[in-house]
């Protein structure tokens, strides 16, 4: 048998969407969120044959989409030999199953989806646990319509045994998926817990936290990469970074800082993936900065920019100093680049424009650390630990005094400002 047999078999993925003035705006299909879901698919490992967007006045609330669409799906369906239909918007679970039953093969919907390559794509621990929260908190709700053949094999009357298997079947799965829900949070919470007690490590040692944040497929991992030569891969598909992945990046010599990518942001990110995510997307609230990676050569990117930043506001890092971040900004005219204090302008591909990130990022995380040359008095020796323990030491001599070249937070130096060379008090804001 050779490879190519052992290769799972692609699954052929009718795509579907409904745009109906009874829907809110973030659950509208349209060709834009069509192209999104097509991307989706092949980034989970299939590929779309078909779509399909109906406009109805309001969703049918046994199909979603109305029986005569369903039969053309059908048709589709059986003139394209697909095996999957999925729909953009989100179905109730009894939609899920009666449109199982119509078309005879699969039907998620888009949340599903998005579940199953957070599932394919999690590496760390942190990151299954995250997913597998969700994926139980996506099917609790659904339990009733995938239990509801067996009510029917055991009468619909009222007759004996008529609410044995299902009703009990359906009980047992409830109470265990509770359970594992439970056990799941309380690994998360360790997990937290664990990452909490490093980040304390990283503020003890006054190491400034840079969040890349953006929306999914803008350029963060390539922007990392190009910052740290992390090796993160960084493919052409959404969703591609799923945990967060945290780099030194020394900005300047007396500056180094902690710089993470972060989960890509998208439209119709299902509300229980956002909250099992909370605990990677923490970083942000403990972030000194927030770089704001920003497509600007998708036709799309504004609407991407609002995705991001109502997304910011529900974590609560809203409050946070940015910069935005415009990459692939070789692929535009430079007439429409913005420009502004916050707003650096870069290819992060070929790395034009990653030195004025650089210089905005000394700028705005610079906290009068310096560099400085301390002559400590042999009876003064003992503040020679304060410093190891609050400074970057870079060397020792002891001559007529003890002569050290450290990297000192203002702080320390307002401790032993009186042994610096060539020391000159810095001016307050005030003074000229």
């Amino acid at each position: 048998m050779n490879d190519t047999t052992l290769e799972k078999k692609k699954d052929r993925v009718v795509l579907v969407g409904l745009s109906s003035p009874k829907l809110e705006r973030r659950e509208q299909a349209d060709e834009e969120s069509m192209k999104e879901l097509a991307a989706l698919v092949e980034t989970a490992g299939s590929e779309s044959i078909a779509t399909v967007l109906q406009t109805l006045p309001s969703p049918n609330p046994r199909t979603f989409i109305g029986e005569g669409k369903v039969a053309e799906i059908r048709d589709l369906i059986a003139a394209e030999h697909a095996t999957m239909v999925i729909f953009d918007n989100d179905l109730s679970p009894s939609q899920m199953r009666v449109l199982t039953e119509e078309c005879k093969v699969q039907v998620l919907d888009r949340s599903a989806l998005i579940l199953d390559i957070f599932a394919q794509r999690a590496r760390t621990r942190e990151g299954r646990l995250q997913v597998e929260l969700a994926q139980y908190k996506y099917l609790l709700p659904r339990l009733t319509g995938m239990w509801t053949h067996l009510e029917r094999q055991a009468g619909t009357s009222g007759s004996i045994g008529s609410r044995g298997p299902g009703e009990t079947q359906l009980e047992t799965d409830r109470r265990h998926i509770h359970r594992k829900v439970d056990k799941l949070k309380e690994e998360l919470e360790e997990v937290r817990r664990v990452r909490g007690t490093q980040r304390q490590r990283r503020m003890k040692n006054d190491i400034p936290v840079v969040a890349i944040v953006g929306y999914t497929n803008a350029g963060k991992s390539t922007l990392l990469n190009q910052l740290t030569d992390a090796g993160i891969p960084a493919n052409n598909r959404l969703f591609d970074t799923l945990d967060t992945t945290s780099r030194l990046l020394t900005v300047s010599d007396t500056l180094d800082v902690v710089i993470s990518d972060t989960v890509g942001f998208i439209r119709k990110l299902p509300h229980q993936l956002v909250e099992a995510f909370k605990a990677t997307l923490e970083e942000l609230e403990y972030a000194d900065l927030l770089l704001h990676v920003i497509d600007i050569s998708n036709p799309e990117w504004e609407q991407q920019v609002r995705v991001v930043e109502d997304l910011i506001v529900e974590l609560g890092a809203q409050q946070l100093p940015r910069i935005d971040v415009y990459n692939k900004a070789d692929l535009v005219s430079r007439e429409i680049l913005p420009h502004g204090e916050n707003v650096v302008c870069l290819s992060a591909k070929t790395g034009a424009g990653v030195e004025d990130l650089i210089r905005k990022l000394d700028e705005k995380l610079d906290k009068g650390t310096r560099r400085v040359t301390i002559h400590l008095p042999y009876d003064k020796a003992g503040m020679l630990d304060t410093l190891y323990r609050e400074a970057k030491v870079e060397s020792v001599e002891y001559a007529e005094t003890v002569d050290i070249v450290a990297v000192c937070t203002p702080r320390v130096l307002g401790q032993v400002h009186d042994f610096v060379e060539g020391w000159v008090p810095p001016k307050e804001d005030w003074e000229d």
